[in-house]
Parts: structure tokens; sequence; C-alpha cells
């Protein structure tokens, strides 16, 4: 999906420096471009433009920037003095994710050779203020990266804001195929779908669990086997009887078809609407995970769509994505930590060794035991992140985590799971989250950074709280109470 995407490269000048000027300025702009993209450091194709010099090209180069589904965002840089109101009209129509390169052609000063024609050709820390301030003007979401375009953190930071941009793209674009509602009385899964829409571009629709129970009953011995087959080569089966393994793939097959029929990444489920089927997917919704569907649980439809977006945003990476659910404490002291599972449906990316199948009885739902992954997750810097809906806007929370080694076997708990610390320590951590009104369910990812996500919210124009090594409790409450003023004002 990375490979679909580009994004588009504008240079700022203007007439005032004569054609000889410019004509370099656009060798130089085109050469930046294509050294970004040998540099194997970005995920997407960095695509020279124009240098632009008066505002209807800057005007008509958002336009047609805005109606390409192939540009996922635009890069400016000024190499020379361009003036900011000329930015005006292009910037204030833009409605792509927009950062701005703050660099120079050229590395040093040169000491014996510069004179007023090197200075006249080379203004960028002049031209990049005149052109940031227009955007601060504008008030514009935008990302700014600063040093020299060759240097290799310099590329990565561009790299992980791409990738940013990505997401927002795949979110603008994304459907939510809802199998049945959400739990019965769980506030968190709630929200507003039409305000989702709005902001972030998701639609999110119900199917009823009885089509997919037609789709599954229409599933041929042919494609089970072929199913078979990939679960045979990527994961451990159980011995014996494998009918509750033959199940699984019969729904892995209905549910991939109606989620590709409707064009959706995302779906989620409920335990309690299983109307017409022997048993709640479990490997079947870990197994469409690993391809990267987006999944919730208990009809959480926006953790659903969470986990497909950083997900596409992680494309490549290998670290892994899940849905994710705290479930219980290890209190300890001096070794807290949580342990992380769901009841069947954690996404195997995140494993440590190769999955098993295994055929459990769930507990709850009333249907036959599920065949799942059970596994250990790998050990590693990670994030976990909760879209919520606070009743007029939206807000992402962000913790930051270290996932540890397996502490314990737990050989009578047959799900997938891992244990990790949060920042900036558990019961801290803890209160963190309760206070910003964090929900149960999470995507956790070891590839998805939170600067990224914070630049995912920017993009997105939606509240962002960063729970991290030097959050307090009494910190997070002052940022909570001035965001709610701020975040009420805006929308006046």
């Amino acid at each position: 999906m990375m490979k679909d995407y580009e994004f588009w490269f504008v240079v700022g000048s203007q007439f005032l420096y004569g054609s000889e000027v410019l004509d370099t300025v656009a060798k130089r702009g085109a050469e930046i471009a294509e050294k970004l993209n040998q540099s194997g450091n970005l995920p997407c194709n960095v695509v020279y433009k124009v240098t632009a010099k008066t505002n209807q090209e800057i005007t008509e180069l958002v336009r047609q920037a805005n109606f390409d589904a192939r540009c996922a965002g635009i890069i400016t840089w000024c190499h020379t003095f361009s003036p900011s109101k000329m930015w005006i009209n292009g910037l204030a129509s833009l409605q792509k994710p927009y950062c701005h390169l703050a660099t120079q052609y050229n590395r040093e000063i040169p000491n014996e050779e510069i004179d007023m024609d090197f200075m006249n050709l080379n203004q960028s820390a002049h031209g990049d203020r005149e052109h940031g301030f227009i955007a601060a003007r504008l008030r514009m979401p935008r990302k700014v990266v600063a040093g020299y375009w060759q240097e290799e953190s310099v590329q990565k930071r561009l790299g992980e804001w791409m990738r940013a941009a990505v997401g927002v793209a795949f979110s603008k674009n994304l459907s939510v195929m809802r199998f049945g509602d959400n739990m019965r009385e769980v506030a968190v899964t709630e929200g507003d779908k039409v305000e989702v829409q709005i902001k972030l571009g998701w639609q999110v629709n119900t199917w009823p669990v009885g089509t997919l129970v037609e789709y599954m009953d229409a599933v041929t011995d042919a494609e089970l086997e072929a199913q078979m087959d990939i679960y045979r080569n990527a994961y451990t089966l159980p011995q014996g009887d494998l009918t509750a393994v033959y199940y699984q793939a019969r729904e892995e097959i209905a549910m991939k078809k109606m989620l590709d029929e409707q064009n959706c990444k995302a779906f989620s489920n409920t335990f309690q609407d299983l109307y017409g089927m022997q048993q709640l997917p479990g490997l079947a919704s870990q197994h469409l995970m690993s391809l990267g569907y987006g999944y919730g649980g208990e009809g959480d439809w926006k953790v659903a769509a969470m986990t497909a977006i950083m997900k596409a945003m992680s494309e490549g990476m290998h670290g892994g994505t899940a849905f994710m659910e705290d479930y219980t404490y290890h209190l300890a002291k001096g070794n807290e930590f949580s342990l992380g599972a769901h009841m069947l449906e954690v996404c195997p990316s995140i494993a440590q060794d190769k999955p098993r199948i295994e055929v459990h009885p769930l507990g709850i739902g009333d249907r036959e035991a599920p065949a799942r992954l059970v596994f250990e997750g790998h050990a590693g810097a990670a994030i976990v992140v909760s879209l919520v809906d606070m009743g007029g806007r939206l807000r992402l929370i962000c913790q930051d985590i270290e996932c540890i080694p397996a502490a314990m076997d737990m050989p009578n708990l047959p799900v997938a799971r891992v244990m990790w610390k949060p920042a900036p320590d558990l019961a801290t951590g803890i209160e963190c989250w309760v206070t910003a009104g964090g929900a149960h369910h999470t995507v956790l990812s070891y590839d998805v950074t939170a600067e990224q996500m914070r630049q995912w919210a920017n993009m997105m124009q939606i509240e962002y709280v960063h729970i991290g090594a030097d959050t307090t409790p009494e910190k997070l409450e002052e940022e909570l109470f001035l965001k709610d003023i701020a975040w009420k004002l805006r929308a006046l």
C-alpha cells in the first residue's frame, strides 16, 4: 500500500532572481527529490513538481494535489526568498498533510567562494522563515523538519512524517464493517459515527450476522482446504480433531469475502450476537489482522479502525501492531507490570515465536469452544493508543510502554498475551490513563511511535494526550483542564 502513495515536493522562489537562478533552483529541487528517493530512508517516493513563483502556480498545484488519490501530502522548501502572500490561497485550500522541510542545498558556508551571487541564490534561512510565518498565520496543521537534507536523521524524520500522512490518507477512505452492535451497556465502545466520518473519514456501518452465516454456508471444500494450508504453513496445528479449526477457516473466508466486497479494512463483532454461528471468530479474526485488517472486540469499531490505520502506517516494518486490552496487573513491589491479552483476538504480528492453534472453551458467548492462536508477545519498546469520544470532540490517548519477556508461563491461560511496564510506572500510568478517559481496548504497536500519532492527530485536528516518562497526574490534570477549555472554545 505504501508504494501506492507519493509526496509532492514544491520549491519556493520568485522571478526577482532571473531565469538562470530559477533554472538552478529547479535542477537542485529535482536533485534533492531524486537523492531522497535513493536514500532508502523514505517509505514513499518524493516527486519534484515545480519551483513555485506565483499565486496562480501554487493554487493550481494545490488543487491538483487535493484531487490526486496518489498524492498523500506535499513537502515545501524555499531555496530562495519566496514572498509568503503568494502562498495564501493555495495553503488555505490545501486538504492534504503538509510538511515544511527547512533545509538548504549546501551543507556549509563556502568561506572563499561566498559572494553576493551566492547569497542571492542560497537564501533558505531567509525564505523558510517567510514561508513559515504564513503557515503560522493561517494556523495550519503542519510538520517542520529542519536540518541538512542529506543527513540520515533528517531523512528518517521525513520518512516518519510520511507514514503518519499515509495514515491520514488511509483513514479518509476507511470503511468499517460491524457484525452486529456493540456489547450491551458498555460506554467506551459507543461514539458519534457522523462526527467520526466528518473528522476522520470513516464510514461505519452494520451488517447482519445472519448475512455472514449465509456467506459461511456458501464456502466450498476447496476453499476450506486452501485456507487450512495457509494455517499449516504459518502456525503449529493441534493434534487430533481439527473440526474447530476448519470452522474458523470457514468464518475467515466468509468474513474476508464480505469485507473485500464492501471495501472494508476493519471490522468488529461481539460474543452477544452470534446468531446462527457455532463459534465466536478467534483464529479467523487473528489471521485477518495479520493480513492488515483492523479488529475491535465487543463491537468496538473505533479501535478496529485505529488498528487498521496503525497497521497501514507501519507497513513493511516487523515489530507488530495488534488489538489489545489491559487484563490484569502484577503488583509485586519493584516488579509491577500489566498483562495484556484478550479472550481470543490478538494479532500474531507481535508474537515472539511461532504461534500455536489451540481449542479451549471460552466461558462466555454460549457457543462451542473456539480455535485461537496462543503465543507470547516479544519484548521491546512500544505504545498503546486509545481513541475516545468525549462528546463534541475526539481524544487520542497514547502511552509509552516497555514490553518485557514473559515473567511466567501461565499454563492454564490459553490466550495470546504480552506483559509490559507502562510509563512512567504502573501506578502513575494507571492513574493518568484513567484520568484521561482511556479505553480498555487499545492498539499496541512496536512500530508506530508516539510522535507519529501526535502528527496524525494534528493532521486530523483532534485532541492528543501523551503519557510518557515525565507525566504526572498533577501535570496531566492541568493539561486536560486547559485542553477542555481550548477545544470548547474552538468549537464555538
